[in-house]
């Protein structure tokens, strides 16, 4: 469709993530929708994950990056599944490496986004300030409308 604008979706493994999905994908294509959706989701580095390398790392460096892509495809899996249960066949997957923070707004440039839509892991304050949080960042840096999905508060 002509002047179809670019939504960015920024999925992770989080059941908050898959949560704003579904909202996203029941408030925004359940009907012919304006936007071409593009979930992206950032893969960590291996050395992020075990940190400096040294003498003997390369075997774990090795084990670290295939269960990296496992969870990478299992993730995207998922979402593709949920996607065609919803009827929304047309969304393209990319799934960089590297800081989801410059990842998710480089994404935004990339596709020329109207939006960047993520979940909120509902951090408290102070392990938001120990973390960061990189929706933060992006409502800060990305070119375009930032939506952060929260899910709702169980009751117990």
């Amino acid at each position: 469709m002509a002047g179809t604008q670019a939504m960015i979706f920024a999925l992770d493994d989080t059941d908050h993530s898959f949560y704003a999905l579904e909202w996203t994908l029941d408030h925004f294509f359940v009907t012919d929708s304006v936007f071409k959706l593009v979930i992206v989701h950032v893969k960590t580095t291996p050395t992020s994950v075990i940190g400096l390398a040294g003498p003997g790392t390369t075997d774990v460096l090795m084990l670290v990056e295939t269960d990296i892509k496992k969870t990478a495809q299992r993730v995207c899996e998922k979402a593709k599944q949920l996607c065609s249960a919803k009827g929304v066949t047309d969304v393209e997957f990319d799934v960089v490496e590297g800081d989801a923070r410059n990842v998710l707004c480089d994404a935004v440039d990339k596709h020329h986004a109207s939006v960047l839509v993520m979940g909120s892991h509902g951090y408290g304050a102070f392990k938001r300030a120990v973390l960061g949080s990189v929706s933060d960042y992006c409502s800060h840096h990305a070119r375009c409308s930032v939506m952060i999905v929260k899910k709702p508060k169980t009751k117990n």
